[in-house]
């Protein structure tokens, strides 16, 4: 991606950059240790994904290797100072993503006796396929029947307050936020680098109100690669919508002209779920019967009745309360979500069990219409359930990509 590229950080052989995979979960380090990096595995963490564009990087992009989801609440009432952070967010934003400091100044080129304007804990690291993505959430728009910026008439009809599921059992300091950054990227240190330099530029204006870490990507956008497995052990995201099926994209991911509003034109609705996974009673369950809640086969991810992984899904062969089952287009009018989740390992919980599990995010053109009815289906009746809690939610609206010299959100507060 030119000069931009290597100004900040200078090109990090294999083993430096394996070393780092441990930064932002423990669970993920093994892989660091064991996975040997390939040529066009150093061309991907050198690489930049291009900030500016139609739309915003980090939805219909390959999915990285790592993430860090951060929620903010804005603590000031000026709307003045929400759009001078958005700048500033903006700008840090294009920078980062092309492989240099977030401010001009850098983490050591600027006055001595002035705090830098970079934290410094990326200096040397190739760009590693960063994207950072921004969403707004409802709080925004109207909190406690307030209009805090004058957004409220600006609020989408999607940009709906998700209802309560069955069996949610959702800890409220882990969800909602005013404000949403998703930073993905194949070196964790990278993300959390972006992360907090986002959360330093805001400071005064905006809080952290919660974060995940996320790695090992359990859904796909590049069919052509290996499915990757979730926690559970089986192949996760077999058919999500692939980032290069413009067709399916503008079907079921990108907001319409005719969707409205004209802010979030090219946009998207993302949701996220924080959802533990009970591993250690999963881990006892039988073999079929780990398959028949599913609906695939363990070993190859094929669907029951079927020999290979993208064999045609018969839904007659499969348990009617089996997740793919009840999940599958072909059961749901051809419904589809954009997933991009992430396993999670927190620790243990202080009775000998892993707080481990799947940050679910999806994308799409309509919540109410996509992931609502969905999930109001899948927590009532898919036998899957038993194993899993959802602890932490949220959902945003994410707006189009930017221009050069125009900020996130800019058509929202114009």
């Amino acid at each position: 991606m030119g000069e931009q590229t290597v100004s900040r950080r200078g090109l990090l052989g294999a083993a430096g950059i394996g070393l780092l995979f441990g930064a932002a979960g423990g669970a993920g380090a093994g892989y660091a240790a064991s996975h040997a990096a390939t040529p066009a595995d150093q061309a991907a963490s050198t690489a930049a994904v291009p900030f500016h564009g139609e739309h915003q990087a980090g939805i219909a992009t390959p999915v990285q290797d790592r993430l860090h989801f951060c929620a903010f609440d804005v603590i000031t009432d000026s709307r003045e100072a929400l759009v001078a952070l958005l700048r500033k967010w903006t700008d840090a934003a294009a920078r980062m993503t092309a492989g240099q400091d977030a401010g001009p100044g850098g983490a050591v080129g600027g006055i001595p006796e002035a705090p830098p304007d970079d934290t410094g804990e990326a200096l040397g690291l190739p760009p590693a396929r960063l994207t950072i993505t921004i969403g707004f959430g409802p709080t925004l728009f109207e909190k406690d029947g307030k209009d805090r910026f004058g957004l409220r008439s600006r609020r989408p009809a999607a940009l709906v307050d998700l209802p309560h599921f069955p069996g949610d059992k959702l800890d409220p300091a882990r969800c909602g936020g005013d404000l949403a950054i998703q930073a993905c990227s194949d070196d964790p240190q990278v993300a959390v680098h972006a992360v907090r330099n986002l959360a330093r530029i805001g400071f005064g204006v905006v809080a952290v109100r919660w974060s995940q870490l996320g790695f090992g990507k359990t859904s796909s956008t590049t069919p052509s690669e290996q499915t990757p497995r979730n926690l559970f052990g089986f192949k996760d995201g077999t058919n999500n919508i692939p980032g290069d099926d413009t067709e399916a994209l503008r079907q079921h991911v990108w907001v319409a002209p005719e969707d409205g509003p004209d802010w979030m034109v090219g946009g998207s609705y993302l949701v996220a779920r924080r959802i533990r996974m009970h591993i250690e009673t999963w881990d006892r369950a039988p073999l079929a019967e780990q398959e028949q809640i599913v609906g695939r086969t363990k070993g190859e991810g094929a669907p029951l009745g079927a020999a290979r992984e993208h064999d045609p899904v018969d839904l007659a062969k499969l348990p009617a309360d089996s997740h793919v089952a009840l999940s599958h287009p072909g059961a749901n009018g051809g419904l589809r979500i954009l997933r991009r989740g992430y396993s999670f390992v927190d620790g243990s919980d202080g009775l000998g069990r892993l707080d481990a599990g799947l940050f679910f995010i999806a994308y799409q053109r309509d919540p109410r219409k996509q992931f609502i009815p969905l999930q109001a289906k899948l927590s009532a009746r898919d036998r899957m359930m038993e194993y899993l809690q959802h602890t932490g939610s949220g959902i945003w609206a994410c707006p189009p990509g930017v221009r050069p010299g125009e900020f996130w959100g800019q058509r929202l507060f114009a």
